[in-house]
């Protein structure tokens, strides 16, 4: 009993981690490294660098200046 606490407490706090990251806008690569490879196995997955400016690009833009 005690154990099944601790694993749904490591298993919220996962969750909570992870949702505090997308947040504050932290991608999360691990979990895009995790995903890839279970889901797309035959597909390379982005090195870091290229996945830190892919979610850049997303979140913010493609550099354009806006006015408003």
């Amino acid at each position: 009993m005690l154990t099944d606490l601790g694993d749904e407490l490591r298993t919220a706090g996962r969750y909570l981690g992870q949702a505090f990251r997308l947040m504050v806008g932290v991608p999360d690569y691990d979990t895009y490294v995790a995903h890839m490879r279970q889901t797309h196995p035959e597909r390379e997955p982005m090195s870091y660098e290229q996945f830190f400016r892919e979610r850049q690009a997303a979140r913010y833009g493609s550099g354009a200046g806006k006015c408003c």
